[in-house]
């Protein structure tokens, strides 16, 4: 799948009600492809290419590591101690993702 598609995936399926009152914005640095980040406000998800100015938090992997996680073969929390994803920011932040999106 290519990043371009699994984005496509976060905004298919993204849950909204999980998403009530939340005013976020997480940034996805993919070091061998384009750069993403995913506006979430009350409710809403926006998927936009390129880079934040300010976000809530920055998540950095390559493409192999975001397949993975969206296609459940990798734990993000096993990529993250394994040092195949980081995170900037309100790292608090990176675990919400769960409940935002259904992804598996």
């Amino acid at each position: 799948m290519s990043v371009a598609q699994v984005f496509q995936k976060f905004e298919q399926n993204f849950n909204p009600d999980a998403a009530e009152g939340m005013d976020l914005v997480f940034q996805f640095n993919i070091e061998d492809d384009k750069n993403y980040h995913l506006i979430i406000k009350d409710k809403t998800c926006k998927m936009v290419e390129g880079d934040h100015d300010d976000p809530s938090v920055t998540l950095i992997m390559d493409s192999a590591t975001l397949n993975g996680i969206v296609s459940g073969e990798t734990d993000g929390m096993q990529a993250f101690m394994s040092g195949q994803l980081r995170a900037e920011g309100d790292m608090m932040l990176a675990t919400k993702l769960g409940q935002l999106f259904s992804l598996n």
